[in-house]
């Protein structure tokens, strides 16, 4: 396994969850200028197409254990692969929640036992929204953004364009469902901020990997069954046909 691979995954990890994190522990709720839900979600969004053109190339642009697993069964990147890439992105994931929580430190309002970023369902939903719904929603949003980066990379689609498509569909992702869960659909970017969010959220975790995980292999096998094979030239596990092609 290529080292310049991992450290991209894990460095492209280390921004969506710092800059997607850092955007709703910081920006969210500030006193009369804060960005939202709006604002976060565009973050999250952001964070993806920023990273996918910057190491999408180097990679292929996953920052997202559920990704490596669902391009794996939608047959565009090796199964052999798939546990290095995971462990650079959790790598990448727990360094970034560790450098927010020394940021967010620097203030004396700042307290972790409010959630930190981390995601939760029944009393630590934003919403409330119970385990039934929850588990529903991550395993729902995660089939769909595999989808989206499927069609988005693959061979047919009009070259350069696929971050845009990833990164307002993760944006749109976190619209539908930062109320019910705080949105995960990416079990690295969960871990980071429950290892700082207190004994609960790594209680719940659990739900964070296995859901984002089955939808991302329903998303891919179902788009492999559903697309046209792709053209000569693009090669199960070249990074240019996985999550980014450029």
């Amino acid at each position: 396994m290529d080292i310049k691979k991992l450290a991209a995954e894990a460095i492209g990890t280390f921004w969506l969850t710092f800059g997607g994190c850092g955007s709703a522990v910081i920006a969210a709720g500030f006193p009369d200028v804060g960005i939202g839900l709006l604002g976060v979600s565009l973050a999250f969004g952001l964070t993806v197409l920023t990273m996918a053109y910057a190491v999408g190339h180097v990679s292929g642009g996953h920052f997202n254990p559920a990704v490596t697993v669902g391009l794996a069964a939608g047959g565009r990147f090796p199964v052999g692969d798939i546990v290095p890439y995971v462990i650079a992105q959790v790598v990448g994931a727990v360094v970034a929640a560790a450098v927010l929580y020394v940021i967010a430190s620097g203030t004396a309002s700042f307290n972790p036992d409010g959630g930190f970023a981390a995601n939760g369902y029944g009393e630590h939903s934003p919403g409330k929204y119970g385990l039934t719904a929850a588990l529903l929603a991550e395993l729902l949003l995660s089939a769909a953004f595999l989808f989206i980066i499927m069609g988005a990379t693959h061979g047919k689609a009009p070259a350069g364009f696929a971050p845009i498509a990833i990164g307002l569909g993760l944006t749109l992702i976190h619209l539908i469902s930062i109320p019910i869960t705080n949105t995960s659909v990416n079990p690295a970017r969960s871990t980071g901020p429950a290892l700082f969010a207190g004994a609960w959220a790594i209680q719940q975790l659990w739900l964070f990997w296995v859901a984002p995980i089955v939808g991302g292999i329903i998303g891919g096998a179902l788009y492999r069954w559903l697309s046209p094979e792709e053209p000569t030239g693009v090669v199960e596990g070249n990074p240019k046909s996985s999550a980014v092609r450029s």
